[in-house]
Order: structure tokens, then C-alpha cells, then sequence
């Protein structure tokens, strides 16, 4: 026998072995995968089913709201003010000065006459203007003046409330000499009294231009 034919019966055999044993794997294998697939075949069933009988809803567009409308801002016209006229204080005249002489030696003092000129002007706001009457004008020539001859006038502004009490004096127009308007102010201020002016039947404060001058030819 040659080697030939003895070839052949050899792989003739587990050729068939081979296939027998692919024949039982594969049988196997889809046994295997069946055995895994039925248990999820009711899922894949429920799971269809639902996207089945999902409903479909359809989503509107919301409708634009249209903007709202423009507000044009004008401009507020405020009314014209027309301004009320403010009286004007007319400057008082200064009466001209009497010179009325005393019997105890002092200097004279100057008095100006009882007339009273309250202006226009309301009396619970500020002090009035006017023209006052005295009641007592005591005026001594300080001894220093007396000493060096000085005289002069002096104007003052005094502040009179309503019992005729200077409360404020104010020199407006000096003599010249710092001496003797110091001296016209500390008299008048400590020891005149005048009468105090009236408006409409009533005494109220006011201001009063008071002269006071200090001559040497009337001692």
C-alpha cells in the first residue's frame, strides 16, 4: 500500500469530527441566545407598545403681545409769577436839632420834634422807622473831650421797643472823634427814654435817628 491512498482515510475522519463539533457549538450558541431572548421579548413588547400609544400633542406658537405704546413726555409749563413791587424804605429826614439848655450845668442835649412818621409796614415782622418824641435826654460832656476841645454831632440810630427803652444804638454818622461818639452812644443807650411810636393805635419798637451834639460854646 502507498502513502497516498494511506493519506486519505487519515483526513477523511476528523474532517467529519470537525464538522460534527462546529454542527453542536453553533446548536448551542442559538440555544444560548434564545434562552436570553425570551425573557426580554415582553419589555421590547410593553416598551413598543407605549411609543405606540404615546399621544402626540402639537405645541402652538404663543401669540406676540404687541409693545406697548409710546408715552411722549412734555414739558411741564409752569405758570408765569409776576413779582409783587417790595416797598422802598424812604430815608427819613433829620429834623433840624433844638438846643434846649439845662439848669445843672450839663451840656446841652438835642431834641428833635414829637412828630411821629411810621412807614407802611407790618409791624409783627421788624422794627419800623419813625420820628420819636423824648421823655428824658440826660447828656453830660465827658471830661476828657472837655479837656482836650473836641465837639461835634453825632447821628444815631437807636432801637426803641414799645415802652420807649433805646435797646440798640448804632452810630449812622460820626463827629469825627472816636471819644465823643462812644460817649453819645453809652448815654443814650443807658439813660434816655423816648416815646414809642404807634401804628394803627398801638406801640411797637422802631428804629429813630437821634442827633446828639456836643458844643462847646453852649456850656
Amino acid at each position: 500500500m502507498s502513502s497516498a491512498s494511506l493519506a486519505v482515510p487519515r483526513h477523511a475522519r476528523p474532517d467529519q469530527v470537525r464538522i460534527a463539533a462546529m454542527s453542536v457549538a453553533i446548536a448551542l450558541n442559538l440555544a444560548a441566545l434564545l434562552a436570553l431572548m425570551r425573557p426580554m421579548a415582553p419589555q421590547w413588547a410593553v416598551q413598543a407598545q407605549r411609543i405606540i400609544t404615546t399621544p402626540i400633542s402639537w405645541i402652538t406658537p404663543k401669540k406676540e403681545v404687541p409693545p406697548p405704546p409710546r408715552i411722549e413726555l412734555k414739558k411741564l409749563v409752569e405758570p408765569k409769577t409776576v413779582p409783587h413791587p417790595q416797598p422802598i424804605a424812604q430815608p427819613l429826614p433829620v429834623a433840624p436839632p433844638v438846643v434846649n439848655t439845662s439848669d445843672d450845668g450839663t451840656a446841652p442835649a438835642v431834641v428833635a420834634p414829637p412828630t411821629i412818621a411810621p412807614p407802611a409796614v407790618d409791624v409783627t415782622s421788624a422794627p419800623v422807622e419813625a420820628t420819636l418824641a423824648y421823655r428824658a435826654t440826660p447828656l453830660k460832656y465827658p471830661p476828657q473831650a472837655l479837656h482836650s476841645r473836641l465837639q461835634g454831632q453825632v447821628i444815631l440810630k437807636v432801637l426803641v421797643d414799645e415802652n420807649g427803652m433805646p435797646q440798640d444804638v448804632v452810630v449812622e454818622q460820626s463827629s469825627g472823634y472816636t471819644l465823643l461818639d462812644r460817649s453819645a452812644r453809652e448815654q443814650v443807650l443807658k439813660g434816655w427814654k423816648f416815646e414809642p411810636a404807634m401804628v394803627n393805635g398801638r406801640a411797637v419798637r422802631a428804629w429813630a435817628r437821634v442827633p446828639v451834639t456836643f458844643n462847646l460854646n453852649e456850656l
